[in-house]
């Protein structure tokens, strides 16, 4: 039994970068939506758009790319 040692790193690498990039970009997900909207200084809270809108529409983003990896890894392995 011969093992490929290149070739199972190369495997090892690439999971352990992708994996670490999955969770880096949930995170910077979870963080955009996890932001409040900002108080005014009447006390009303801000309308909507802005900077709040902007983090909510990237954390989409992040999940839709995430989504997306996943899906990729699916259709790798039944294929």
């Amino acid at each position: 039994m011969n093992i490929d040692w290149a070739a199972l790193g190369q495997v090892f690498g690439v999971s352990l970068v992708v994996t670490v990039g999955m969770v880096g970009v949930f995170t910077l997900g979870i963080v955009g939506t996890s932001r409040k909207p900002r108080e005014q200084g009447n006390g009303t809270a801000a309308a909507t758009g802005g900077p709040g809108a902007l983090a909510r529409t990237g954390a989409y983003a992040c999940f839709a790319l995430c989504a997306a990896v996943v899906a990729y890894g699916i259709y790798l392995i039944v294929a």
